[in-house]
């Protein structure tokens, strides 16, 4: 590996790991204290985690993976790589964060300060993951595999995994908790929106 290729390398997964982190870092000390939640499969850890007790850092894995596999045909080489290198990057961070505890304040009783923060660093997250060619979860995979199968848009089976995983997170949250959920999840597609194109408008002008 030449100099150069492996400068790239450590630049490439840098910022996949540091997405994950700041994914993480947002999910352990907002989501999974003020009762705001995320859609697809990032949603559904936050769910698992309050009824049976498991750790968003292992529900997390094993859900991207079930994911993976399913559609393994449907997704690159280098995709499912980054992909992997990044589910495996979130669980570590997560549980690293759950070992030394909370550092920010409990926004609980600031349900808008909770959903917007919230949705920043899900959004910053996931943006510079996506920006690199790789999934912070399971979550574009599924989108992926709903759209084969069913034939819609793949916008269109984004907003059906994460209606879906809001409704069923009405089982333990209050509607009115959802509501700033559904800011959260539009914010955080819009902020990971803006960080890909930005990407792919550096290289058009360079």
């Amino acid at each position: 590996m030449t100099t150069n290729a492996r400068r790239n390398a450590l630049r490439h997964y840098g910022l996949l790991l540091l997405g994950v982190a700041i994914l993480a870092f947002g999910l352990y000390n907002i989501h999974s204290r003020t009762a705001i939640t995320e859609g697809g499969v990032l949603g559904m850890t936050l769910l698992i985690q309050h009824w049976f007790h498991i750790t968003p850092g292992i529900s997390g894995l094993i859900l991207d993976v079930t994911c993976y596999f399913f559609g393994f045909r449907l997704l690159g080489k280098d995709f499912l790589k980054n992909a992997l290198v990044a589910s495996v990057g979130f669980s570590a961070f997560y549980n690293t964060y759950e070992f030394f505890g909370y550092v920010l304040p409990d926004l609980s009783p600031y349900p808008l300060a909770a959903c917007l923060l919230g949705g920043l660093f899900v959004g910053v997250g996931v943006g510079l993951v996506v920006r690199e060619g790789g999934a912070s979860g399971g979550d574009d995979a599924l989108a992926l595999i709903i759209a084969k199968v069913s034939g819609c848009r793949i916008a269109k089976a984004y907003l059906i995994t994460d209606l879906t995983v809001l409704l069923l997170s009405l089982s333990y949250i209050p509607w009115q908790r959802i509501a700033y959920s559904l800011i959260t999840v539009t914010l955080s597609s819009f902020l990971i929106d803006k960080i890909q194109n930005f990407r792919v408008s550096c290289r058009e002008t360079a």
